[in-house]
Formats: structure tokens, sequence, C-alpha cells
């Protein structure tokens, strides 16, 4: 006999499709335990309840990987479609006095790299303020700070000298960035990819090369990544990058490859002193995004 129409489903824990969420966005327990504040036993034990109330899997996992199982792959649709109408239901009530807009400034390494992440889960948690962005050097985003056009901005600072007032996010140090297999390290004089005047990486590297003594040439000037990517991966030219940067294609060049050390540099954050509650929450936004890069090497 078929069970009654009317007997009750359970009901699904948003907690737990947070969790569950996070897991396959990132591919990572360990990652996601992080994002939810959680440790990854907890989260272990999350996911557990929850294919034990759908008698499903939703992840096929081995020593190395986590993927989506296609019951996996049809619960992600819902669960965000939750998630996103409780946000909204939540938002309501709890923070509609938080309006307004934000002008953040960003360099275009960091713009392509964090902003999206910090803008997406600043839409979810603060859908009635309106984030402005503006993409540029950073020695131009502190002009714009200074006139008042912008309210808050990241900026490049070499390690020795950080801009005043600003705030460090991250320390991290710049290397050399070959393409993997490349040979364009051996040529002299050494062809390097840079940005324009005024760049921190720039620098450091133009200034290690010359304490060196090493020859080198500008093969390649881009004020954009992708620019600089391309330069490295056709193998034109080495460039100066933070470490963190290096994709599985590119190699790290050092000492043994004939290239100075360069040093470090400081990512920093600069807020206008009278800074409103909107600009406030979207710098809570970037710390936050900040320290789990620092625990878990992932944005």
């Amino acid at each position: 006999m078929n069970a009654p129409l009317n007997h009750p489903l359970p009901l699904l824990d948003l907690d737990v499709l947070r969790t569950f969420v996070a897991i396959a966005e990132t591919g990572s327990f360990t990652t996601a335990a992080t994002a939810v504040f959680r440790t990854p036993s907890a989260v272990s034990m999350q996911i557990k309840k929850l294919e034990d109330i759908l008698g499903r899997s939703v992840f096929a996992r081995d020593a190395r990987s986590v993927a989506l199982t296609t019951d996996g792959e049809m619960l992600l649709g819902y669960a965000r479609r939750l998630l996103a109408i409780n946000r909204e239901a939540v938002s309501k009530f709890i923070i509609p006095d938080i309006v307004g807009i934000v002008r953040l400034g960003s360099p275009d390494d960091y713009g392509e790299r964090v902003l999206p992440h910090v803008l997406k889960r600043f839409a979810q948690s603060h859908p009635s303020i309106a984030v402005d962005v503006t993409i540029d050097q950073s020695v131009n985003l502190r002009r714009r700070m200074d006139d008042r056009a912008l309210d808050i901005t990241l900026l490049t600072n070499s390690y020795k000298s950080s801009a005043n007032g600003a705030e460090v996010l991250l320390t991290e140090p710049i290397v050399w960035a070959g393409a993997k297999g490349g040979c364009a390290h051996l040529r002299e004089p050494l062809p390097v990819s840079i940005w324009e005047e005024g760049c921190a990486w720039r620098a450091g590297a133009l200034e290690a090369l010359g304490r060196e003594g090493r020859d080198y040439r500008v093969a390649y000037m881009s004020s954009h990544t992708a620019g600089q990517r391309a330069a490295i991966m056709a193998d034109l030219a080495v460039a100066p990058l933070p470490k963190s940067f290096l994709g599985s294609d590119m190699i790290e060049l050092g000492p043994k490859d004939g290239l100075p050390n360069i040093g470090n540099y400081n990512l920093a954050m600069v807020m206008s002193p009278d800074a409103s509650a909107p600009v406030k929450a979207v710098a809570d936004h970037i710390r936050a995004t900040f320290e789990v890069f620092r625990e878990t090497g992932k944005f």
C-alpha cells in the first residue's frame, strides 16, 4: 500500500545546504569548512545527514577530489534558490536600512581574481547596496581616493612603503614567472614583460636586476594581467608576478635560473576616513575574503 499523500516530508536544513553549496563551489571539504566556520568533521557529518535524508549520494569522493553526483547537480540548483530566497526574506527585516552606493577601486590583477568573489558574497548579504567598481593602476587609484572620487580601494605597494592610512591585507613574494618548459630566461639580454611606471612589481623587479647587473630589455609591456600572461605563455619574456598568481602552466624562476630574488609586496586597503555603513560593510567582506585566503590559499 502506498504512503498517504499527506505524509510529511523531511525539511532540508538551510545551514546544511549552505555547507553543501560551499563544498560544490570549492571542490574541497576542508576549504568549505573554513568558509562556513566549521570543522571538517562537522562538515562531513552535515553532508552525511543530508544524504541520509535524501537517500542519495550527493558527492563522489576519493582521496584527491570531490565531485557532484548527478543527484548532487540537481540538488545544487534547488539549494542555491532556497538560500537566495532565505537571504532575500531575512534582508527585508534585518538590514533594510543599509542602502547606498559604494565606489570601490582595485588594480587590474585583483579586480580579476578577487573582486568577483567579494562582490558575489556581498550582493547576497547586502542586496540594497550598489557597488561601482573602478579598475586602474594603484598610483591612479591613490589619486582618486585623495580627490574623493572613491570611497575605498585596494592598492599594491612595495613591501617597504605602504600608503598612508593603508590597512595591509596580504604580504607575499614577487617571483619571476616563466612558461613551463620555456627558455626566455636563458636569452641575453633578458626579455622582460612589465607594467607601466608606478607598478610596485615593476619597481622591485628592475631594482633587483640592476643590483645583479643583469642586462635586460623590455620585450612586452601591458597594464593588464591577461597581457602579462600572454607574454609568459608565448615564451616571449619572463615577468614579475605575485607567487599566488602562478598557474599550473607557469614555473617560478630564481637564482638557480640566473634571476635575482625580487622581494615582497603588500596588498593594502584604503578607506575614506568618514566611511559610511555601506563602505564599512564592503571593507568587512574584503577582509573576510583575505582571511580565508591566508588560511587556505584559495579565494
